[in-house]
């Protein structure tokens, strides 16, 4: 795990080399200012200038300051990169996840990875790692100068030193557990959040400000105790390396009076090697720090490696080699979202020739859904052949199977941003002909004509300033811009009213003529001039017909069109 922690340092190891280096400096000027107040201290006893070792004391806490300062900047700007890259890495991973992952993870707790796990990454890679090489410089050099110092008080220091440090060592995989806890317990009370944000309307709606406001402060007050836990054992860790140096300090203080007092030792020796004494404060804490940094480090790189040890799918723009349009064919599929789960597709079969309107029908829950889920491989069949084009669907490289696909989802999704690069999202080398010309077949150029900025007006935060008819709109003439093979609509009248939705089903009609167009609609008047209609129960398909030989010969089509006034 170490060594994939060090794999995020290796692009920037050049800056961070330089960085370590002006520490290294600094820590040496620091380790000389002991040593040359000794000489002071003894200049003054010996009655001679201080004037020289003055000087060089100050040139020393100058130069260790201003080194040290640069080395910190070089420091913190290595950690900002390292940053960028860990979040560019592992959003890139997001966004390729298969939909079966994502429906499973809680967006708040994927955000909390990007945000919070990988700031965690930057304090270990920068401050806790190359500090700690400083810090393991200066212990090592100010033990050598303790040592020159007095060999007594050297062994009486590390003593003291060792055995507190190991009651440290053994804090430390608490640390990691709690802090591992803690991140956990941040990313559920950001999935919590989350949840009231996403159907922020519903809760106004419903009352219910106050029940939400509450389920986040107890998962708040979850991270709270988690992160509690950590403070403490990170508080424990650090008192234990004060001690250590306190008691190191009455230890030395003792010893080394007797030494002075018998006359083994000079006073001005004592002085710098307690001096030196202090020194060690630094990195010592230093190096706890680092240690308590790589712990959190360690747990935030678990967390990120959730992610990227997930299956992805492959990414890019494929060209499509034909306009033509493509057939569907459903033979004996069989799938469900998972072992644990009911079947939604029990032996589904049925087929879609090139070119026309072919409608699915039926009641909720019967797989209607699912079927689009299937073509565009969100999710993989368990049982039985689906061919697109006559080909097998795994045999299609995914890119190009999405290339030939336009897909307007059950809530049509609008992103925040313009009406124009909202348009334009699935057909970025569509011509301004090709978008007045979608514009006006949905309906849409009287929008544009009063939005105050036209294509350049900000629809807001998942498109909030349209209504649910516009959304539904935009939705479709970003599909008709994509120019697809296979057009699939789901639900696509559902927010319409009456008139739209007669335009719509014009609409829906020129498209047929050009390409396969597949419809999922509960509303029938939508489909009721479809070529052929495929109506699903219980994840089978039950009949397949026209909407005169359906209303003759299918009950439960009959029913559901006597129930929308289309039979008597």
């Amino acid at each position: 795990m170490v060594k994939e922690l060090l794999a995020y340092v290796r692009p920037h190891r050049n800056i961070l080399v330089l960085g370590g280096l002006l520490g290294l400096i600094g820590s040496a000027a620091g380790l000389a200012m002991p040593l040359l107040a000794k000489y002071v201290v003894d200049a003054f006893g010996d009655n001679r200038s201080m004037s020289g070792p003055l000087v060089w004391l100050t040139v020393a806490v100058l130069a260790g300051a201003v080194v040290s300062a640069a080395g910190t900047y070089l420091m913190e700007r290595t950690g900002e990169g390292i940053v960028l890259g860990a979040r560019r890495r592992l959003v890139d991973r997001m966004l390729r996840l298969r939909i079966a992952d994502v429906d499973r993870l809680n967006p708040g707790d994927l955000l909390s990875r990007v945000t919070g796990d990988t700031t965690l990454l930057r304090s270990v890679l920068t401050n806790g790692i190359v500090e700690s090489v400083g810090a393991v410089f200066m212990l090592v050099g100010a033990i050598v100068m303790m040592a020159v110092m007095d060999g007594v008080l050297l062994l009486v220091t590390l003593l003291v030193v060792v055995v507190i440090g190991g009651l440290v060592s053994l804090v430390m995989p608490r640390i990691q557990r709690a802090q591992t806890q803690a991140q956990e317990a941040v990313g559920e009370m950001g999935a919590v959040l989350d949840r009231a944000l996403q159907a922020y309307r519903t809760v106004k709606a419903s009352g219910a400000e106050e029940r939400e406001i509450a389920m986040v402060a107890e998962a708040a007050g979850r991270a709270r105790d988690r992160g509690l836990r950590v403070a403490g054992w990170t508080s424990l860790a650090g008192v234990a390396t004060f001690m250590a140096v306190q008691i190191a300090f009455v230890a030395v203080l003792g010893v080394g009076g007797a030494r002075v007092a018998s006359g083994a030792l000079e006073v001005s020796s004592l002085i710098a090697f307690l001096l030196y004494l202090f020194y060690l404060v630094a990195p010592i804490g230093q190096l706890v720090t680092g240690a308590v940094q790589l712990q959190q480090g360690l747990a935030a790189l678990k967390r990120i490696k959730e992610i990227e040890e997930l299956p992805v799918e492959p990414v890019g723009t494929a060209v499509r080699a034909s306009a033509e349009p493509v057939g569907v064919t459903f033979e004996n599929v069989a799938f469900r979202y998972g072992d644990d789960r009911p079947v939604v597709h029990d032996g589904v079969s049925f087929a879609v020739p090139p070119g026309g309107l072919t409608a699915l029908v039926g009641p909720s829950g019967a797989g209607k859904s699912t079927v689009f889920a299937l073509i565009e491989r969100f999710y993989e069949h368990q049982g039985g052949t689906i061919t697109i084009g006559d080909r097998d669907i795994r045999d299609w490289p995914l890119t190009e199977l999405r290339a030939v696909l336009g897909y307007v989802e059950q809530d049509a999704p609008v992103l925040a941003g313009t009406l124009r690069e909202n348009l334009l999202f699935a057909a970025r080398d569509a011509t301004e002909d090709d978008l007045r010309d979608a514009l006006a077949r949905t309906r849409l150029d009287d929008l544009v004509a009063r939005l105050p900025e036209g294509l350049e007006t900000p629809v807001g935060h998942r498109g909030v300033l349209l209504s649910g008819g516009e959304r539904q709109r935009v939705a479709i003439a970003r599909a008709l811009l994509r120019k697809a093979r296979l057009l699939l609509l789901d639900e696509a009248t559902s927010q319409l009213d009456a008139v739209n939705e007669l335009r719509l089903r014009e609409v829906i009609a020129e498209a047929a003529k050009e390409t396969t167009v597949l419809v999922i609609a509960h509303r029938l008047s939508t489909v009721t001039g479809a070529d052929r209609i495929v109506v699903m129960d219980r994840g089978r398909v039950r009949a397949v017909g026209t909407h005169d030989e359906l209303v003759g010969e299918d009950d439960l089509y009959r029913e559901l069109a006597a129930t929308q006034f289309l039979v008597g």
